[in-house]
């Protein structure tokens, strides 16, 4: 288990400071897919690995575990989530209402330096794929994405639906595992032709059928 957190350099930071540095790199490592589904925590592993007492990583799980980030069992029990086909669905259909109406606010805020950006993250997930670098891909996936919400100027949506992508990280690495994609996500140029268009209808197919389709195989 600790071989799969990162290891960051030892602080004499306060408690606050180092709780919010454990937060946020196992918040990322959570929904970059570096952990699998159900894998196992232990408070004083995380201390050890981000080097901190087990005060800092106490409190981290727990906003990680209010976040649905992380399960935490009523004997203290640490795991990363193991999604029902149920809850992939409501997740997925969360992510279907939230991220076309995101793309939407987002296109007319939309400009070339933000669609030539998304166009390098889109070949960086390529790469990710063509290496068969599954955190890799998630983490690209999810920043082509997240640059073009961020222009719609909507932080509460943008807040939710970051805790959706934070449950489904884990489930994402046993799809991509399952999957072994050989190809970039079809649906990520038909976003970008859009966005060049300025056609916010087809801007929100394209960006409703990335999510379901990729998340409909993830039902087993």
């Amino acid at each position: 288990m600790q071989s799969a957190l990162a290891r960051p350099a030892l602080s004499d930071a306060p408690v606050q400071s180092a709780h919010d540095r454990v937060y946020r790199g196992l918040r990322q490592q959570v929904m970059h897919g570096e952990l699998a589904p159900g894998t196992a925590l232990t408070l004083r592993g995380i201390g050890k690995s981000f080097g901190v007492s087990m005060t800092p990583a106490r409190e981290a799980v727990r906003r990680l575990s209010a976040e649905g980030a992380l399960t935490l069992s009523a004997s203290g029990r640490i795991t990363t989530p193991e999604l029902s086909n149920e809850r992939i669905e409501e997740l997925a259909s969360i992510r279907a209402l939230l991220e076309p109406e995101l793309a939407s606010r987002a296109l007319r805020r939309a400009h070339l330096a933000l669609i030539d950006r998304m166009e390098s993250i889109n070949e960086a997930n390529a790469r990710a794929i063509h290496t068969q670098d599954p955190v890799s891909y998630i983490r690209t996936n999810l920043e082509f994405h997240r640059s073009l919400y961020l222009r719609a100027q909507s932080p509460a949506m943008l807040g939710l639906l970051e805790t959706v992508w934070l449950q489904l990280g884990p489930t994402m690495r046993a799809l991509y595992t399952r999957l072994r994609r050989t190809t970039a996500p079809p649906h990520h140029r038909l976003i970008l032709e859009a966005l060049r268009a300025g056609d916010d209808a087809a801007l929100r197919l394209a960006v409703r059928t990335d999510v379901t389709q990729g998340l409909r195989h993830l039902q087993v």
